[in-house]
């Protein structure tokens, strides 16, 4: 089963297909920014929690990979809680997720955003995938961990009903973007290893910044 990508609440849902599947910008008329479209879900049949951005970046997309901007802590976050380090091949990065039982996705399917920043989506544009129809898939995962206030705040707006009637927890970590300076490394790690590694019973889940 494949999840589609899903619009806002009130919009027709977006179907499914090979151009909901390419990565990187597109230009959309009567806008001077292009429209961004994110990149199909990382998930292996075992995986047990899913971790979702808002948006890819820039650099993401220019570079079509998850978390590819260098001040980006996230692999190196991941790096210490399951050897996903930054240093190692992006494929050999993402089977290590696989085998730690982690996804990835995004909120968004695409998006209208002038830069990298999430403050500056035009959210009138924005389509979210569906993330209902990935957990149904994969029904191992129960606990959702959001890169950022962002994240976790799309993923309540499009989704949180569902979310909540399907059981499953969402959790608010602190943003591995550069964008959040208020946090150091340490305290993101930490919030980061508490959710990841005990359910996030004490997980630190202001993740305001991103």
């Amino acid at each position: 089963m494949t999840p589609t990508r899903r619009a806002a609440r009130g919009q027709a849902p977006r179907a499914a297909g090979s151009a909901a599947r390419t990565s990187g910008a597109k230009r959309t008329a009567g806008s001077s920014a292009a429209r961004a479209r994110s990149f199909p879900p990382l998930i292996a049949p075992a995986a047990r929690v899913l971790i979702l951005g808002s948006m890819p970046g820039a650099a993401s997309l220019a570079a079509g990979q998850y978390y590819a901007h260098p001040y980006n802590q996230f692999w190196r976050i991941l790096g210490a809680l399951c050897g996903a380090r930054a240093d190692l091949a992006y494929p050999l990065r993402l089977q290590r997720l696989r085998a730690h039982g982690i996804a990835l996705w995004d909120v968004l399917e695409s998006c209208v955003r002038p830069g990298s920043l999430d403050s500056a989506i035009e959210h009138a544009s924005a389509l979210a995938n569906d993330i209902p129809g990935l957990l149904r898939a994969a029904p191992r995962i129960r606990r959702i961990c959001c890169n950022g206030a962002s994240a976790y705040e799309s993923v309540r707006r499009y989704h949180g009903d569902e979310l909540d009637a399907l059981g499953i927890t969402v959790l608010r970590l602190p943003s591995t973007s550069p964008a959040n300076a208020a946090w150091s490394f340490a305290r993101k790690l930490a919030a980061w290893r508490a959710a990841l590694e005990d359910g996030g019973r004490n997980a630190d889940a202001d993740g305001s910044g991103r």
